[in-house]
């Protein structure tokens, strides 16, 4: 069999790498803050298999989108203000209210 065949089914055959995501329930309240502080923009889990991407600021949103304050449950709070979510506005939103 060719070299190259052979490679390719194993490349094909092998499974894929599962990445895993920190998680906000498995840090404090503190830990998670200072996490999305610190990478301005990431990927968390919050809990099973729910995820969202969280910012530090607007500057990370895109230009249409706002920032809206994002609380989600940590190891030791269950509402904890973690940081921020970017967000779309509709017609039907008062500014003011949870941004």
């Amino acid at each position: 069999m060719n070299f190259r065949i052979a490679t390719a089914l194993m490349v094909i055959a092998a499974p894929a790498v599962a990445q895993t995501r920190p998680s906000s329930t498995a840090m404090t309240c503190q830990q998670t803050v200072r996490l999305i502080q610190t990478s301005g923009a990431l990927v968390l889990g919050t809990g099973g298999q729910t995820y969202d991407r969280f910012v530090r600021d607007r500057s990370f949103c895109e230009v249409t989108e706002i920032a809206r304050r994002a609380f989600r449950p940590t190891r030791d709070n269950s509402n904890c203000l973690i940081g921020y979510t970017c967000y779309e506005p509709g017609t039907d939103d008062w500014l003011g209210e949870g941004f």
